[in-house]
């Protein structure tokens, strides 16, 4: 019966090269519901915008990758049902599908606004391949652009505007960018960075409505703080919600996506759930979590894949990100908190250094811009538990990457 993979996104995807890659011999099948060759995401809201002629996605494998694994690809379908007590899965054209195991990597998708004027056209989304098409070609045209939600995304697009000599206004209703997920130094030293790039950042501030010209087009972004801001192209990006509705439907546990235990496994034991659409117990923060990012889904992936070839182990893995905005390149490895005690090495007049977190006394996360060696010393750390205490951080001099090198060759 083998293995159901439902989704052709990077966690997806993975899971089945892990399985070939691990001695998985029996089928092994992946439902995608978009057309085409699986294909990466996250330079859509990067390189795949950059000025120029229409660029060429990414594919995830080769399309050699499939066949030479024997490994059926079923692109432009989708998964309807879950029929539990016969271990099948029903697809878009009312075919059933039967199952050894099932792994759901489902994904998430855009969170959308409910705001009057939502609907005008040039009011974008950028999540898939087609979304970052319609981009490219509109920024071609554009002059006003408007981002709503200052997140990884739209900081990421702005940035893609305004090498296309776009004026760029983000509104943020938090009270600074990327807040979810970096301190508030971070945050703030990127507030800074993007305004010296003519980005006006504008904090404390969403939207209210959206006007429209004579022919439904959009032509302003009026704020909560009673601005009117011109706009003939928006980008919002105000979070996702995860793809779970169809675990809903087969009684399995969801609770801000579909809730797995340690080895990822849903409350089926013959059903996993992976990457942006599981809400797994993380080990670093002692919370419940669910990640959005390239390597969560391909850690996943790898994960899911041991589980199926009969492996009991704990997800553990340190959960690492990075965002690249222009010439800023901004890496994270672990989770931080806005509460951690920080410190910073390097010199951020060069835009290049990091900021160390500690909690009770332990390094939890490194966040750094332009500071590759400092990033991959720090993952090694937190994965081996080997952190400076705050004061050795505190020493001037101090360098992540020597402090690694001595702590992996002297565990205490």
């Amino acid at each position: 019966m083998g293995v159901i993979i439902i989704g052709g996104g990077q966690a997806g995807i993975q899971t089945a090269d892990s399985l070939r890659s691990g001695g998985y011999t029996d089928s092994i099948t992946i439902l995608a519901e978009e057309e085409g060759l699986p294909y990466q995401r996250p330079p859509l809201s990067k390189d795949y915008l950059a000025p120029g002629g229409r660029p060429v996605p990414l594919p995830l494998r080769p399309a050699s990758f499939y066949t030479d694994n024997d490994i059926d690809l079923r692109t432009g379908v989708s998964a309807t049902d879950i029929d539990r007590d016969n271990r099948a899965v029903t697809i878009s054209d009312g075919t059933a599908l039967p199952y050894d195991h099932l792994v759901l990597a489902t994904g998430s998708r855009n969170r959308q606004l409910t705001c009057p004027g939502a609907e005008a056209t040039g009011i974008h989304s950028l999540k898939t391949l087609q979304d970052a098409e319609e981009l490219h070609a509109a920024l071609t045209q554009a002059r006003d652009v408007v981002v709503i939600g200052a997140g990884f995304i739209g900081l990421e697009f702005a940035t893609a505007a305004r090498t296309h000599g776009c004026s760029v206004t983000v509104l943020e209703y938090a009270p600074r960018p990327m807040a979810r997920a970096l301190t508030p130094a971070m945050s703030e030293w990127f507030t800074d960075a993007h305004r010296r790039n003519d980005i006006e950042l504008r904090l404390d501030e969403g939207i209210n409505h959206f006007e429209a010209g004579p022919y439904g087009g959009v032509c302003a972004a009026h704020s909560t703080t009673n601005r009117r801001y011109p706009a003939d192209l928006v980008v919002v990006g105000v979070g996702v919600i995860p793809n779970d509705e169809i675990a809903t439907r087969a009684g399995l546990e969801t609770n801000n996506g579909i809730v797995v235990d340690q080895s990822l496994r849903t409350s089926d034991p013959r059903i996993l759930a992976i990457g942006d659409c599981a809400n797994y117990p993380n080990p670093h923060t002692r919370t419940r979590t669910r990640l959005e990012s390239v390597q969560n889904a391909a850690a996943h992936g790898r994960h899911a894949a041991q589980v199926v070839l009969g492996a009991t182990d704990r997800y553990e893995e340190t959960p690492w990100f990075w965002s690249t905005q222009g010439t800023l390149r901004l890496q994270m490895a672990g989770m931080s908190r806005a509460d951690d005690t920080t410190t910073l090495i390097g010199d951020p007049a060069t835009a290049k250094f990091s900021v160390l977190c500690h909690r009770d006394g332990q390094l939890v996360a490194v966040e750094s811009v332009n500071a590759a060696a400092d990033h991959m010393a720090a993952r090694k750390l937190l994965s081996a538990g080997l952190g400076p205490s705050p004061e050795e951080a505190q020493v001037p001099g101090f360098s992540l990457k020597a402090h690694t090198k001595q702590a992996l060759l002297n565990p205490a």
